[in-house]
């Protein structure tokens, strides 16, 4: 049983990108930020990579997820383990398939495990309880978003634009009681970020991404390819919505024939498009987009951010906050929520039909 109050508890974040682990502490009582804490952050090696990426688009009992989820377990438990201070711990998972509307969602790695070797309280499998009530199961982080706005200082509407493999942007308005409340949040996912341009990168010249957009910045956007991207069925629906990692797997296709500096721009222009077609459906504009995630290091994007948007465009870390690290601090949050019996998700941010507490807590010992 958690104690009243204030706690200082443990998140752990592993993106679509691949890359690693990311764990951060912070101080809350599941309504209020209090604290931010240390992080940590443990990279995933080649050969791990190699498991996790072989795995993408598997459900369980198919081949090669347990092999992932093993590497999952064995990545979180080394980085979560150097926490001595964490009164209960967030464990996300990795998502290798997520099909809301059909399979459900999948992230590997088994939390009641990590609760054994830790020997700590663990919340874990976040996103089934949602998809199961009917909604996207994404994004989750929109709640932690409200307490972040209000931690800042914020007075009126603003955005957190997260680019990682995926982007999703929160609409938030912190004049409101709380992110429960009608009005307050509005969150979705807004297209593919990273992932198109890491995996052009990978398979051309052997890198993990496009430092910097350097690669993109030689090149020239292929406007037939840019529109026939717009007309995607995703950017027509009303949100909120989700998406897979590979849910514009046909977009690396059409860079196939453009020379590699091309295909970069392209894909780069791409993602910074999604984000305003998706700054369409926000109930009122917002003074300032700020933006986490690996997507901010690149100069490219932030540049085609700045010039499409009608706001500052701005890292988070302008406003005092660490841009790699936000997504692992909102599972800390979200673990003392489920721990107090306190929603994750709702209506304007998964679509799911009411209020929902997601994440099942696992106990050592038991």
């Amino acid at each position: 049983m958690l104690k009243a109050g204030p706690v200082w508890a443990l998140g752990t974040m592993s993106g679509t990108s691949l890359d690693g682990v990311d764990a951060a502490m912070v101080l809350t009582d599941g309504a209020r930020i209090l604290d931010l804490g240390e992080t940590g952050y443990r990279a995933y090696e080649a050969d791990e990579q190699a498991v996790l990426r072989g795995a993408l688009g598997c459900w369980p009992g198919d081949a090669g997820v347990e092999a992932a989820a093993e590497v999952v377990e064995t990545a979180h438990a080394e980085l979560m383990s150097q926490f001595a201070g964490a009164e209960i711990m967030g464990f996300h998972g990795q998502t290798l398939a997520h099909d809301p509307r059909g399979r459900g969602t999948h992230q590997a790695g088994n939390g009641a495990i990590l609760a054994e070797v830790l020997e700590r309280p663990v919340v874990w499998d976040f996103r089934s309880s949602d998809v199961a009530l009917g909604g996207q199961g994404a994004p989750l982080v929109p709640f932690f978003h409200f307490a972040l706005a209000r931690w800042i200082g914020a007075a009126e509407p603003l955005a957190f634009l997260n680019l990682g493999g995926v982007g999703n942007v929160t609409w938030v308005d912190p004049g409101l009681p709380g992110p429960e409340a009608e009005g307050a949040v509005l969150a979705f996912d807004t297209g593919p970020a990273n992932a198109p341009v890491n995996d052009l990168m990978r398979a051309r010249r052997g890198l993990d991404c496009d430092a910097g957009g350097a690669l993109a910045a030689e090149g020239v956007a292929d406007e037939a390819v840019l529109a026939q991207f717009l007309a995607h069925p995703y950017f027509f629906r009303m949100p909120p919505k989700s998406l897979d990692r590979n849910d514009f797997a046909s977009l690396n296709a059409a860079v196939a024939g453009l020379c590699d500096a091309d295909a970069a721009a392209t894909l780069t222009r791409a993602a910074a498009l999604a984000v305003a077609r998706g700054a369409e459906h926000f109930p009122r504009p917002v003074s300032r987009l700020l933006v986490a995630g690996g997507g901010r290091l690149n100069a490219t994007l932030m540049g085609h951010l700045a010039e499409l948007m009608p706001c500052a465009v701005l890292p988070v870390e302008d406003v005092g906050l660490n841009g790699d690290m936000l997504e692992a601090q909102a599972f800390a949050y979200l673990a003392v929520r489920v721990a107090r019996g306190l929603p994750t998700s709702g209506p304007s941010t998964t679509g799911v039909m009411a209020l929902v507490g997601g994440g099942q807590i696992s106990y050592p010992g038991v």
